[in-house]
Formats: C-alpha cells, structure tokens, sequence
C-alpha cells in the first residue's frame, strides 16, 4: 500500500517526516508531467477531473509544472453528487479561480431530472449513478480523455488498470482486454466514440502523496485535517452525522478528534480518528496504517468484494 518503510524510521527520535528521503518523488513527479503532456499531444478533447481532493490537487500542481501557472490546456471537470462536503466543493471553486482555469460541473440531479438516474429510493446513494452523468458529460462534451487522481494503491480493481485505460463507445473498461504499456509507450489509438480515462499518478502511493503536499505545500480543503466532529460507529467505521447519514435506532453519538483520507459523496465517506494538523503529521501517521484509504472510509467499497471493479465496467471512474 505504501513504499516500503525502513523499521527504525518508526522508531523514535527518527519518527519524523525530516528524516524520510522523498528524493524519489521527483522521478514520480517527472513521470506525470510527461503523461500529462503526451495527453496534451495525443488528444483533441482532454479534460482533468477535479473533484477537489488531495489526488486531484496533486495533479494540477503537477500540470502547473508541465505548461505553467495558468497555462493548463484543458478544462477541468467535476461530477457532482449534490452531496459532497461543502469545504471540498469551496475549495475546489477557490483553486480553480486562482488558476484561471475553466470549470465545468455536471450534476447528478439534472441527470435525475432528465430521467436518466432513477434512486430506487429517496435515501439512496448518488455516487454511483455518477457513472451515468460522466457518461452524458463525454457525450456533451466529445471528451477523447479524462485524466483522473486514481491511483493503484487504492483499492485492487483500480491496481488492475493500465496507465491510459481504454473505454469503449459505451463507456465501459474491459479488464482482461488492456492494451500492454511496455517501456512506457502508451497506445492511444481510438474508434469513434471511445475514449481514454488516463492515471498519471498511478504508481504514487498515499504515503507519496503526502510527502507531495508537504514538500510543495499544497493547500487541501480543512477537512483533511483533524477537527471535533459527531460520528456514529457502525460496520467498523465512524460514520459522520449529517443531514444524509443521521444517526439509526440504538447508536450512540459522540463527537471524536477526526480527518477525512479521501472525500467524496458524504453518504459513503467516513473520517478516521487523528489529531494530525498538518502534512507533515499526516505522513507519519500514513506510515502506521496497514489499511488502505478507501478500505478505511469508504461504505461504498464494503458492499462487496467487486464493488469497484463491476462500477468502473459500467463507466465510473
């Protein structure tokens, strides 16, 4: 899940982020500059999903580096459930203003009320009908490429994917028919109609991303880090107390030192417990942690063992 740990880097007086080398951030960083420019090369109609979060973050940091500050050469894009965290959504607003750089937001509620999204009931989650709402955006849009923060240390069914990622005239991945990506040349020949979904930071893992932030200090929204907030336990996991995730019959409140890992829709999003205040406290508590990112937050995931993988067949990301 993480680069490998030297054991006395856990031990203190070394359990610092001073004393980890991040020298190898920079091959990674060379890495997705060059994805993002081939991207820029290859195709008509790119666009970077940018929902707001850290991946997401890291990315266009990344691709300020590639063209320069307020140079990037394609939109941005976010679905929207209508139910993110409002700090994330501001966030992202506020990044984008400051780049100069064109946002687009597409809704699952206009999708619902086109009647392309039917929730089998009120209370159902939005985020995986965000498939349908990326699907009509490519569509509106004719996008030949979506560059996304996804990453293979994530969860497995995205640690199966390649680097440029095929899509076919319905949107959908093909798992066991990938195109080899030997010596880093990537194929991006296309039939009208297809796509590519395109992961320049695949091969960072969380604990590289945070080194990342730290050493670029990149701004995050608040969330990402420890805050007082009310939280139910339920399935192993601190389910937030929201307008959309109240507590159920028999759970007690409690109001817990918390951040978010990653952040999406609020319904399948669940903080853990930290006090960490900045990057530099995230990385080391990164390097404790023996479950992944979304196996620790997201509900979402937990449905069953190839939740992702049979959602990212049908179009999500």
């Amino acid at each position: 899940m993480n680069a490998r740990t030297e054991a006395d880097l856990l031990q203190p007086p070394m359990h610092s982020p001073a004393n980890l080398s991040n020298t190898h951030l920079d091959a990674l960083e060379e890495e997705t500059i060059f994805i993002l420019r081939e991207v820029a090369a290859a195709f008509e109609r790119p666009t970077l999903l940018f929902s707001g979060g850290k991946d997401s973050l890291v990315l266009l940091k990344c691709a300020e580096k590639a063209f320069g500050v307020g140079r990037i050469p394609y939109p941005l894009l976010m679905i929207d459930t209508g139910h993110n965290f409002p700090e994330v959504t501001a966030y992202r607003d506020q990044r984008a203003q400051e780049l100069g750089a064109e946002l687009i937001v597409r809704s699952v509620e206009d999708s619902m009320k086109r009647g392309t999204v039917r929730l089998a009931h009120p209370g159902e989650s939005r985020n995986a009908h965000q498939s349908v709402t990326l699907l009509e955006a490519i569509e509106e849009f004719r996008f030949d490429a979506l560059i996304g923060g996804a990453r293979r240390d994530e969860e497995k069914a995205r640690a199966k994917e390649r680097i440029f990622s095929h899509r076919d005239a319905f949107g959908q991945w093909q798992p066991k028919d990938q195109r080899p990506e030997l010596w880093t040349l990537f194929n991006t020949r296309l039939a009208p109609g297809e796509h590519f979904r395109v992961f320049p930071i695949s091969n960072w893992t969380e604990l590289d991303v945070w080194q990342y932030i730290e050493r670029e200090n990149i701004g995050l929204p608040s969330i990402y880090y420890t805050h007082k907030r009310e939280v139910v336990e339920r399935r192993g996991l601190l389910v937030p107390v929201t307008e959309l995730t109240p507590p159920r019959d028999g759970e007690t409140v409690q109001v817990r030192d918390v951040r978010f890992r990653t952040v999406g829709d609020i319904t399948t999003t669940c903080p853990v417990e930290s006090l960490a205040a900045g990057a530099g406290d995230v990385v080391i508590e990164t390097l404790t942690v023996d479950v992944s990112e979304r196996g620790a937050t997201r509900m979402d995931d937990m449905t069953s063992e190839a939740s992702m993988e049979k959602r990212k067949k049908d179009g999500y990301f």
